[in-house]
């Protein structure tokens, strides 16, 4: 990527590299934000495949599927890199076209993914099976080496829990209790809501308390009384706890409302590094933005 900066002018890279910097940065907690720096980047530089690849990602994030998809196009044909083909086929499930997603699952380019991508693709169609109202097909297809394997990967929670929520929907809650137990103990990120969804089968039920006078404050968790000592505490009462572009260039006039270059000279220091972002990661993952699956 940085190669790539490196054939544009010093000035004008270290703009492009400033808002690559901010949509990295914000794609996951401000993914709006995010687009906004994209578009600019994208505006300075179209004919660079990085800021293709970051752009659809952005849109991506934020549920523009056909643009998605045209950027990973883009960047895909400059390249010849295989590595977006699953949120490319993710992209089409947003879009509405699982068949689609399940055409791109069985084709050549599967093939030379590597492992994680190859499980990605797995993940996009199994969500695909399910969007077509083939659950018992989406089960089948997640039942794999990378499943059955005690080894735990990037991926893995993020395919047991696919798993576990196939086989609860089909009604088969048992086996969807051990498989999110089991993303429990190889999620240690946080990736996925599998702790609560095991809580929830477990019948737990957390109740905050409402603090008014006092200092004491009950708290009910599964039928269990606690007394909390809330003396000396500073209680806040207000704080709550728990479509597509070519590559000749953009279009300038949709990018009026694109906020300017406003990264601090500080990012331009930076190891700019778009990698790819379906990581399963955190990055953007495929299937948890398509349908809202918990499928990239």
């Amino acid at each position: 990527m940085r190669q790539e900066l490196m054939s544009l002018p010093k000035g004008l890279a270290d703009d492009v590299s400033r808002n690559l910097v901010m949509v990295a940065r914000l794609i996951d907690e401000d993914p709006e934000g995010a687009y906004g720096y994209s578009r600019v980047a994208l505006r300075l530089a179209s004919r660079v495949a990085a800021v293709r690849e970051a752009a659809g990602f952005a849109a991506y994030a934020n549920q523009k599927y056909s643009e998605a998809l045209a950027e990973f196009r883009a960047a895909r044909r400059m390249t010849g890199n295989v590595d977006l083909w699953p949120v490319m086929a993710d992209c089409e499930r947003g879009l509405g076209r699982p068949e689609k997603a399940l055409d791109m699952a069985g084709a050549p380019e599967v093939q030379k993914l590597d492992k994680a991508g190859q499980v990605e693709m797995r993940l996009v169609a199994a969500g695909a099976r399910r969007d077509m109202d083939q659950l018992d097909a989406a089960i089948v297809t997640l039942q794999s080496p990378e499943l059955a394997s005690n080894s735990v990967q990037p991926w893995t929670a993020r395919l047991r829990y696919a798993y576990a929520d196939a086989l609860l929907a089909a009604g088969r809650e048992g086996e969807a209790r051990e498989w999110f137990a089991k993303a429990v103990e190889s999620d240690k990120d946080g990736s996925t809501d599998a702790s609560d969804r095991l809580a929830e089968l477990d019948g737990v039920e957390f109740v905050d308390a409402l603090v008014e006078d006092g200092n004491e404050a009950e708290v009910v968790v599964d039928d269990v009384n606690v007394d909390v000592d809330v003396e000396d505490q500073d209680l806040d009462s207000d704080r709550v706890i728990d479509d597509g572009i070519d590559d000749e260039g953009v279009d300038e006039d949709d990018d009026d409302s694109a906020p300017e270059v406003v990264a601090s000279e500080a990012a331009t220091d930076e190891v700019v590094e778009i990698v790819e972002i379906v990581e399963v990661d955190d990055s953007p993952q495929t299937g948890d933005k398509a349908k809202g699956d918990q499928t990239d």
